[in-house]
């Protein structure tokens, strides 16, 4: 018994080191996300910086020094995991951006978006997989088949808009700042689907054949997981509405309403399907119909912890890919060959900017064409900061590469370190380089006289009231044109969807699933008397 005890308490003890290391770094990491956000406050007004570069210099700085703490063993105090970033951390980035969008503006602009987001995604991913297809081999970097050069299209395809976002106000240029959130939603969801696909099929014995059943595969997870979206927040509205958790306490309601949006991306998991959009269309759905349904004081909870939850998620992964920056495990691989793997990151980021100018523009003249009033157009100016605003990379893209070349987050094959290298490489030189440009570029592109002009010819061809539009938005039945041909169609849509989805929810959507206006028949129910999440 003696031995066996004396056996036993190694372990034990070996165990609770572990266990309080763990408790040490997480304890590190927590005071680091707090030192983000007093930082990111104090350089508020900065003209150069923002809270996402500021985040990730925090990391870089941190990684430094437990580079040199550990003796050069180790960077980070956290080791990546898919699990953590695709279950945990991405859900509340997506469903706010779906929770707290302007809906109006938004579907005005939806044919455009998805032009950008979805078409301009595959041009994006074409152009990048058919350059590293020619130039790789140039490089030395020779062993990948051509799903993998497909994967890395889609890898670098995906954006990352967040520093033109936080540059850009909403109420300035509706427009411009609808187009660069709308596309970057679109783009990742895009980019998501098409790396799955493309994991998914056997690209080595490509013909006609397996590229019509890889688009048919592709479409099928776009629209299914949109639908699943839609139906997962419909559910959540009927539920609230029906049972009025209200009436005895607001807690339920408010944890209904967090469960359901996160239930609405593990379910697109369970079925193999592109969780971010389903979580997109959940978030649009549950701010349309669910948010109305609960009380006053449950409205303004779920929109504060959407919020919340969404910006700490944010500020982890940039911390966490600031310190994987100087990760040695994988820099240690490519020690022998650093020039390979700077004009790998060098060749990726020239074609991130031929893939992007090669959509932008011709979509934009497209989109300017069937545009109706000139107030709707994409002026040049505003088509260079578009461009601008997709060539920063970063967590997705982080993301998807270690997926791909990583088992665990670890690599023991130099060329699949190469990528991984040079996709932190591109992340780091992008959020940085072009992320510190984006403020001084969007005010000599747009002075701030330009963009209340901007915003006050978007007012007039809008209601000034938002209160009284609903998903689409309200227009008198008179004022709206009847397309006689498909250009008028193409060039007046909002008129013409948005008409015929107002008739469709007023009768048949807000007497099942609640929304704004209407008063459900509970006694004690909410009465309307607050606006929706901006």
């Amino acid at each position: 018994m003696a031995s066996q005890l004396s056996s036993v308490l190694p372990k034990v003890e070996t165990l609770a080191a572990s266990d309080h290391k763990s408790v040490v770094s997480i304890n590190i990491f927590v005071a680091l996300l707090c030192a983000c956000i007093v930082l990111g406050h104090l350089l508020e007004e900065n003209r150069w910086m923002n809270e996402s570069i500021t985040t990730l210099f925090i990391g870089l700085c941190t990684g430094a020094v437990i580079l040199l703490a550990t003796g050069g063993k180790n960077s980070h105090l956290l080791v990546f995991s898919e699990d953590l970033f695709f279950i945990y951390l991405l859900p509340p980035i997506i469903f706010n951006a779906g929770f707290q969008v302007k809906k109006k503006q938004f579907f005005r602009n939806f044919i455009t978006i998805m032009m950008f987001g979805a078409i301009g995604t595959l041009v994006s991913c074409s152009i990048i997989s058919f350059g590293v297809t020619k130039l790789f081999k140039r490089l030395g970097v020779d062993s990948q088949d051509i799903g993998d050069y497909l994967a890395i299209g889609a890898i670098f395809a995906a954006t990352d808009s967040v520093c033109t976002l936080q540059v850009l106000n909403q109420d300035e240029t509706p427009l411009l700042y609808s187009l660069v959130f709308g596309e970057g939603v679109v783009n990742d969801a895009t980019s998501v689907v098409l790396f799955n696909a493309i994991q998914g099929f056997d690209i080595s014995t490509f013909d006609y054949s397996i590229g019509l059943q890889f688009i048919g595969n592709f479409i099928h997870l776009f629209v299914t997981s949109t639908l699943l979206g839609v139906f997962t927040g419909l559910l959540s509205a009927f539920v609230i509405k029906k049972l009025y958790f209200g009436r005895h306490s607001t807690d339920r309601e408010v944890a209904l309403m967090i469960l359901m949006a996160y239930l609405s991306y593990v379910l697109a998991e369970l079925f193999y399907l592109s969780g971010i959009l389903t979580v997109f269309f959940c978030g649009i759905v549950m701010s349309h119909y669910t948010w109305h349904n609960v009380t006053e004081s449950s409205r303004v909870t779920t929109k504060h912890i959407f919020a919340t939850l969404s910006f700490i998620a944010e500020l982890f992964i940039f911390l966490y890919v600031g310190m994987d920056a100087l990760d040695i495990e994988k820099w240690r691989f490519v020690n022998d060959s650093p020039g390979t793997s700077v004009a790998v990151s060098f060749t990726l980021l020239g074609l991130i900017l031929i893939g992007r100018a090669a959509f932008v523009f011709p979509l934009s003249l497209l989109s300017n064409l069937v545009k109706k009033s000139p107030n709707e157009y994409i002026s040049f100016r505003e088509q260079i900061i578009i461009w601008w605003a997709g060539l920063m990379r970063g967590a997705v893209s982080m993301a998807l590469a270690y997926n791909k070349f990583t088992r665990a987050g670890h690599t023991q094959v130099k060329e699949n370190a190469i990528m991984i290298t040079s996709t932190i490489t591109v992340v780091l030189f992008s959020t940085t380089v072009f992320g510190l440009m984006s403020q001084p570029l969007i005010r000599w592109l747009l002075p701030p006289g330009d963009r209340s002009l901007s915003a006050a010819s978007s007012d007039n061809n809008t209601p000034k009231d938002s209160i009284t539009v609903p998903l689409l938005g309200h227009q008198d039945d008179s004022q709206v044109q009847r397309p006689t041909s498909l250009r008028l169609l193409l060039t007046t849509p909002t008129h013409t969807v948005h008409r015929y989805w107002r008739k469709f929810d007023d009768a048949f959507m807000r007497p099942v699933f609640g929304g704004r206006g209407f008063v459900p028949y509970v006694p004690g129910s909410p009465i309307e008397r607050s606006t929706p999440p901006l």
